[in-house]
């Protein structure tokens, strides 16, 4: 039995994608579509020369679009289970890129059905595509059966839900196949806008993209919004610009954009906002419909240069061959070890994490060890690698921290690890206070634990660090004083508690300064809030930030240096939402969550960074000073 084009239409119009002023070509959607297709040589082909023998999937899609490229290893999959059932799978990329550069992200994406360019919109305009991506599904006869979302994976751009639950392309396809009645033959497609080929003006405006509004995005944003760069999507071009614009507007008005979490606290240096005036500017050009204006008024391009920020490195160190990361499957996390060789005691005044990959590089954690277990681990799983590994390369893989615990040292009075930071996307580079450094022994191994998020796409990655050493004595070594729960490991967040409360406190037993403060958790994190509380005195925050973001971390940097009394309580303090209320949730439905370096685990953990007047070694302990243990 086939559902009546008068079905199709009404089940449309219920799920909000048939309107009125569609006018004619509504009765397209019970019919075959008639629609051309232009290949990246310039070749046109009619759909019908495209279809499959039992039934045929268009999926537009968008190599600019975050949600549009993660979904490629879905449809990967559901063309190697249906193209044998005879279904043909075609892609239509509405896009500016040229032939050679669509065949370049076909074979980056190893995409297994061909591509098509729509550079005027005329297919997307045939099927009324309006997402990226957005799929449709053809009967054999060429009459669409549905049109949508590929499955439920997104609640909103860029916002993942806990889990798939409903996956709608598949049982469209499986309903075409068996004669049956599509299941669900419309749904809300979530990724990026198919830009309108006609500005929408909400209120009239004389800013335009070149004089007003490239400024602005060249200032804040490009730094991380540019190819390579941790930014999901560029805004080079006043395309990509308009593709994103009402994304611009809403994310500079909530300030989620540029990203700066704290909502209270101390002043720091590395403070990161935009203006009201930007606001507003950003806010009106977008109400008035984005417009272009004269390209002799841009600014000059910014050179992005591959150089380091702090100046040429005295020691620039990286793997000795890429590391490949799966397309799919969960986070990796990969110590890489780094020898050194170094004859002398150093100190470490300044580093630089430059990821080779920072689509898929999370965060690096930086460590040093003079054990040489890390060597052994790595050596040992050297020997066991596969080809057919899905991550394989240099390095080993972790679990946690760097996969050992040191039993001693072979220096005495020398710890035998240590670390000196770590990066994630939004940490600047930066020297460390005049007369401070990071210890760093001679001969030390550095250990860079890379935390990989994999993309949907198998990638390499060779990631750097740049290590400047002093070059004066250093008077006051630096330390990261770590506050968290006594026992961290008996962490647990009982499944759908929205306001689970961890803390942590170590009192100084010494005077310090206090020049840094870094809040880490993962991903069912709340809030957190991290404070000092003198001798006698009251708490004084540090850096409160309501909303957390696991995925844009950063090390504060006080603007004036605080000096610490010994007695001062070292506070740390968040709430955690292990409930189905919370959209980060990576459990539905909620499940026991425990410590742990995974990022479906949890932790808390405070990084006061200090030094000592006299030089000496700045410590603290979970009692306050004097008390008895």
């Amino acid at each position: 039995m086939r559902r009546t084009w008068f079905s199709l239409v009404a089940a449309l119009a219920v799920a909000g994608f048939v309107r009125a002023e569609d006018g004619p070509s509504v009765e397209k959607l019970g019919k075959s579509i008639d629609a051309v297709f232009t290949a990246p040589d310039g070749s046109s082909h009619k759909l019908h020369d495209l279809r499959g023998e039992k039934a045929t999937v268009v999926v537009f899609l968008s190599f600019d679009c975050p949600n549009s490229n993660g979904y490629v290893p879905t449809l990967t999959d559901l063309h190697a289970a249906y193209a044998k059932k005879g279904v043909a799978f075609v892609a239509v990329c509405e896009t500016d890129l040229t032939a050679e550069e669509i065949k370049q992200k076909v074979a980056d994406f190893k995409l297994p059905f061909p591509v098509f360019a729509d550079p005027k919109q005329a297919t997307a305009d045939a099927f009324k595509a309006h997402m990226t991506p957005e799929a449709f599904v053809l009967d054999r006869a060429g009459v669409l059966q549905y049109r949508g979302r590929i499955d439920n994976r997104f609640a909103a751009r860029l916002k993942q839900n806990p889990k798939v639950t409903d996956v709608d392309v598949q049982n469209a396809l499986d309903d075409v196949l068996a004669g049956r009645l599509v299941r669900t033959p419309a749904t809300k497609a979530i990724g990026c806008m198919i830009p309108a080929r006609e500005p929408v003006v909400k209120v009239a405006t004389t800013l335009t993209y070149y004089k007003d509004v490239l400024p602005v995005l060249q200032t804040n944003c490009q730094t991380c919004h540019r190819p390579g760069e941790a930014g999901p999507f560029s805004l080079l071009t006043y395309k990509q610009a308009t593709a994103w614009a009402e994304d611009i507007k809403e994310t500079a008005t909530t300030r989620k954009m540029p990203p700066w979490k704290p909502a209270a606290g101390l002043a720091f240096q590395n403070e990161r906002r935009l203006s009201d005036a930007d606001i507003s500017l950003l806010s009106a050009w977008v109400d008035g419909g984005t417009p272009e204006g004269d390209k002799a008024d841009a600014p000059p391009p910014v050179k992005y240069g591959d150089g380091w920020a702090l100046g040429k490195p005295d020691l620039i160190l990286t793997a000795s061959e890429d590391f490949n990361i799966g397309a799919s499957g969960s986070d990796a996390f990969r110590c890489f070890v780094l020898p050194t060789d170094l004859p002398e005691d150093q100190y470490i005044v300044g580093f630089e994490v430059k990821p080779g990959n920072p689509q898929v590089v999370h965060h690096t954690l930086n460590y040093w060890d003079i054990t040489g277990k890390a060597r052994t681990l790595q050596a040992a799983a050297q020997a066991k690698a596969k080809s057919t590994d899905r991550d394989r390369g240099p390095g080993y893989p972790v679990a946690m921290g760097l996969g050992f615990i040191p039993t001693g040292s072979p220096r005495p009075g020398i710890a035998p690890v240590g670390g000196f930071g770590g990066w994630a996307p939004g940490q600047v580079p930066r020297f460390l206070p005049e007369g401070t450094g990071y210890f760093f022994p001679k001969g030390a191994d550095v250990i860079l634990q890379v935390h990989y998020h994999r993309n949907g796409r198998p990638a390499t990655d060779r990631t750097r660090v740049g290590l400047s050493f002093a070059k004066k004595p250093v008077e006051r070594p630096f330390q990261a004083i770590t506050v968290g729960p006594r026992n961290p490991f008996f962490i647990f967040i009982p499944p759908g508690k929205e306001d689970h409360k961890i803390s942590g406190a170590l009192y100084l037993q010494n005077d310090a300064t206090l020049h840094s403060v870094m809040p880490h958790m993962h991903l069912i994190g709340k809030s957190v809030k991290a404070t000092v509380t003198p001798p006698d005195g009251l708490p004084i925050t540090l850096v409160d930030i309501p909303e957390w973001d696991y995925n844009w971390q950063e090390t504060y940097w006080l603007k004036e240096p605080m000096k610490l009394q010994a007695g001062t309580k070292l506070e740390i303090e968040a709430l955690y939402d292990n409930s189905t209320k919370n959209p980060n949730n990576p459990k539905n439905p909620p499940a026991p969550v425990h410590f742990g370096e995974e990022t479906t685990n949890e932790m808390l953990f405070g990084f006061f960074g200090m030094t000592n007047a006299e030089g000496r070694r700045v410590i603290a302990r979970p009692v306050p000073l004097g008390a008895k243990k």
